[in-house]
């Protein structure tokens, strides 16, 4: 392992995954529509992972060594193709982050908080990343 893949960091791994696509001349293939195609795939073999599991065993999935490494393999090509995306776009993915948990913190304020009990009539909707 080198001393980047051991600590990586996400500008250093946009990079690496731009220049193992350039050395293998896949830049043409590597358009948002094809990305976010391989994205979506790749989200969905995570969910396969999950489908059939009770809440329970959903919980517990890394417990077991062989599920545990097919749940990182698919964490890691989501990962790679949403990195792949930003940088063909142009986005920033920790700054829109960053920016999407300010809104969201303001739009689903903490019960209390608000001045309303309970928070805003959207905090109906606990764990979701908002719209």
């Amino acid at each position: 392992m080198t001393e980047e893949s051991e600590h990586p960091d996400l500008a250093g791994l946009q990079r690496r995954l731009a220049e193992f696509a350039a050395a293998r001349d896949w830049q043409p293939y590597h358009t948002p529509k094809n990305l976010v195609a391989a994205l979506s795939v790749e989200a969905s073999e995570l969910v396969e992972i999950f489908q059939w599991l009770t809440p329970e065993e959903s919980a517990d999935v890394m417990a077991d060594p062989e599920t545990a490494h097919r749940v990182r393999d698919e964490v890691a090509d989501v990962l790679a193709y949403l990195l792949q995306l930003c940088e063909v776009l142009g986005v920033d993915p920790l700054a829109v982050l960053a920016a999407k948990i300010d809104r969201n913190e303001r739009r689903f304020p903490v019960p209390g908080d608000s001045g309303e009990p309970g928070g805003s009539r959207e905090s109906a909707e606990p764990g979701e990343a908002g719209e």
